[in-house]
């Protein structure tokens, strides 16, 4: 029975260069063709557009105190869905209240 091909050869060798390189940018022995940074959120400026403090805004948005003061005193970052509702606070803080019965 012949053997099934599930990727062209070529792909194949693109694949495991990509791979190789990666793991030599990891360890430091090549430098990445492109670099992307990400500027955090200012999240006191985000609560402050909802006029609340500290412990009501991480109500609001289902976190701890500790994490709000964390993420607005640069030592974590915001990921995944806080990020998203984060922006969303941003843009519609007055929405998000609403919806969500503060």
């Amino acid at each position: 029975m012949p053997k099934k091909k599930y990727m062209k050869d070529d792909m194949f060798d693109d694949l495991i260069q990509s791979t190789t390189q990666a793991v030599m940018i990891s360890k430091g022995k090549l430098q990445a063709s492109r670099k992307f940074t990400i500027n955090p959120p200012d999240i006191a400026a985000i609560r402050k557009i909802t006029e609340k403090s500290q412990e009501d805004f991480a109500r609001m948005i289902g976190v701890s105190v500790g994490t709000l003061r964390n993420w607005e005193q640069g030592r974590r970052k915001p990921e995944g869905p806080a990020l998203a509702l984060l922006k969303i606070v941003s843009a519609d803080p007055v929405y998000v209240e609403k919806v969500l019965s503060i």
